[in-house]
C-alpha cells in the first residue's frame, strides 16, 4: 500500500498520542492488556473514518496483525479478535477458569 501523507502530520500525531493516553497504552481488546504499539481506525480513512477519538482505539502489535486488511480491502480478523488463551467470544478457553463458574 503506498504511503499515506496523513500519518506523518501533526494532526495525526497529536491523534494518536492522545489515544494512546486516554488507553493508558494498553491495547483495548478485551482480555488482552498488553502495551499497545498501534492506533488503529476502527472505520477505516478510505471508508471515511476519522481521527475522532471514537473511531480510533490502541492496539498491540498482535492485535495489530489481526486487524489489518488483505488486499481485497477486508480486515483479516472478521472484525474479530482472539486473545491467547480465549475462544472468538473471549471466554477462557480453560474449563476450569473462574468465569466459568468453576475453580
Amino acid at each position: 500500500m503506498p504511503h499515506d501523507p496523513h500519518y506523518t502530520s501533526r494532526a495525526w500525531r497529536q491523534a494518536r498520542a492522545d489515544r494512546l493516553a486516554l488507553d493508558r497504552h494498553t491495547c483495548t481488546v478485551p482480555g488482552c492488556g498488553q502495551r499497545a504499539v498501534v492506533v488503529d481506525h476502527i472505520i477505516a480513512r478510505r471508508d471515511g473514518g476519522t481521527d475522532t477519538m471514537g473511531n480510533l482505539r490502541s492496539l498491540c502489535r498482535e492485535h495489530d496483525n489481526q486487524a489489518k486488511e488483505d488486499a481485497t480491502g477486508q480486515r483479516r480478523s472478521g472484525g474479530r479478535f482472539r486473545v491467547r488463551g480465549c475462544d472468538a467470544d473471549g471466554l477462557p478457553l480453560d474449563p476450569n477458569h473462574p468465569w466459568h463458574g468453576k475453580g
